[in-house]
């Protein structure tokens, strides 16, 4: 039996050959050294001699240790990055472990849903084809169903691997209706943690509730359906105490007693995703109104100073009184309509189930301006409206460039504001946002669209103001007001 076998079966192997070849020259070097000091010790100078080499050795080896200490020791690496073998361990890594070490893979992330038969193995079949074409799974969540389960996954895929491929090699895995998507580093955090901060955001402010249902469900279709026709002032069709789940469409009971419906027609809810949401809603509903109540006090050109801070519908008395104060042409500008219907829209736009609104008061507590910023999509619309006696003072510029600064930080990629030509008031400040502006004539109206992925607002407002959202990474989803004519569906 060979020294490689008996290694191989963790024999101990005994070189006797290089064990005599060791003592022959442990001998020899002790007779050299015995003849070496017999003839320096003997002559002239000898001790000397030998007590100056023992201190040129002792020198050296004490510089040698302050130098090590000094510039430590790193272990050798080499040129590719690869790790040295550890100690005790021999040979070399294969071809297809140590490949990538020369060069790190360029990787993307992707999100996968596919439903697989309840059955055992259902789960291994599907890891082992993607293991197959060298996805990496960072996180799986399971969705039961009646007939089966869905599983949603987070995947590390070679970046020229096209989504095709990872498809076909799913589904003769036993997988069906596999959806697949790009993803971004927020789908790293773990489902619980990012339910738990929706949670969060939804219980500091109402008007996060959208936000977190976009968030929560990816992307889709919100729309809000109010108790009452803010029109015709009658009641709409209201959705059963426990929600309503149909495929692709959800609809759940608001917590002001309307209906909010949720639809992705891409892909279908689950049962899981369906009671995330109305746990997420009746949260809403169990805490009621509330908005952050923080406030900033700014002070006018003229000397005036004036305090901006979130309003809601407990604000509605005075936000008609200041409709009252406005005159007609200023309200028409305001809500391209019959200006007695003016008074029924507030109790919508106040309401921060439809986005969020900003009131400016002066010293003595009466509103003089109003700003909106209604979620419609990614081209969230912006609003104002401020007091005649008070325009033409920056009011309106301020309102604007906190609004556009709040649709920033919620990750929306433009704002539109629909007014008319004439109101050249709204259009210098949309102009005064320094942004690309887009122009469209729509039934008679003027839509600037402002592109806020390009450049900051001329406004300068900081994530520290009371009304800031700072946890937005996505734009929001399509909230409209039915009928109120400030949306574009």
């Amino acid at each position: 039996m060979s020294d490689v076998t008996r290694a191989k079966q963790a024999r101990p192997v005994h070189h006797w050959r290089r064990d005599v070849v060791e003592l022959a020259a442990l001998f020899t070097a002790v007779a050299v050294a015995d003849g070496v000091a017999n003839m320096i010790g003997h002559g002239p100078g000898g001790p000397t001699l030998l007590v100056i080499s023992a201190v040129f050795l002792a020198a050296t080896a004490g510089f040698h240790t302050w130098w090590a200490r000094r510039h430590g020791h790193a272990p050798p690496t080499s040129d590719t990055g690869a790790r040295p073998p550890s100690e005790g361990r021999t040979g070399t890594l294969p071809e297809e472990t140590s490949a990538p070490l020369a060069g790190a893979e360029v990787t993307t992330l992707l999100r996968m849903r596919t439903t697989v038969e309840d059955a055992p193995g259902s789960l291994a079949a599907l890891c082992t084809a993607l293991a197959q074409l060298r996805v990496d799974i960072l996180s799986l969540q399971t969705h039961p169903l009646a007939d089966g389960t869905v599983d949603e996954f987070l995947l590390r895929a070679p970046a020229e691997l096209p989504t095709s491929e990872i498809a076909r090699g799913v589904t003769q895995a036993g997988g069906t209706a596999t959806w697949i998507e790009r993803a971004d580093a927020h789908d790293l955090v773990d489902a619980p943690t990012r339910v738990l901060g929706l949670a969060t955001r939804t219980a500091l402010d109402a008007s996060e509730l959208p936000l977190a249902l976009r968030q929560l469900l990816g992307r889709c279709t919100i729309r809000s359906l109010p108790a009452t026709s803010p029109v015709s002032g009658r009641a709409t069709e209201g959705a059963p105490v426990e929600g309503a789940l149909e495929e692709t469409v959800m609809r759940l009971r608001a917590p002001e007693g309307g209906v909010i419906t949720v639809e992705r027609p891409y892909l279908p809810f689950t049962p899981t995703e369906f009671a995330r949401a109305r746990a997420l809603v009746e949260l809403d509903a169990r805490l009621g109104p509330r908005i952050p109540r923080g406030q900033d006090l700014l002070t006018l050109p003229e000397g005036n100073a004036i305090t901006v801070r979130r309003a809601d519908v407990s604000d509605l008395d005075a936000a008609r009184e200041m409709h009252d104060r406005c005159s007609p042409r200023t309200l028409s500008m305001r809500y391209h309509g019959p200006v007695g219907d003016a008074d029924r829209y507030l109790n919508h736009l106040l309401s921060p189930s439809f986005g969020r609104t900003l009131a400016v008061r002066t010293a003595s507590g009466r509103i003089v301006g109003l700003g909106h910023l209604l979620w419609d999509g990614d081209e969230t619309e912006v609003a104002l409206l401020v007091e005649d006696e008070w325009q033409r003072r920056g009011i309106g510029i301020e309102l604007l460039g906190r609004l556009v600064a709040m649709a920033t930080e919620a990750g929306c990629a433009s704002v539109y504001a629909v007014t008319q030509a004439s109101n050249t008031g709204m259009v210098a400040a949309m102009r005064g946002l320094g942004l690309p502006l887009d122009y469209q004539i729509e039934e008679g109206t003027l839509v600037i669209t402002a592109r806020l992925d390009t450049a900051p607002v001329a406004t300068p407002v900081t994530s520290s103001l009371p009304y800031s959202l700072g946890h937005a990474p996505q734009a929001a989803g399509r909230w409209t007001v039915p009928g109120t004519g400030v949306g574009r569906d």
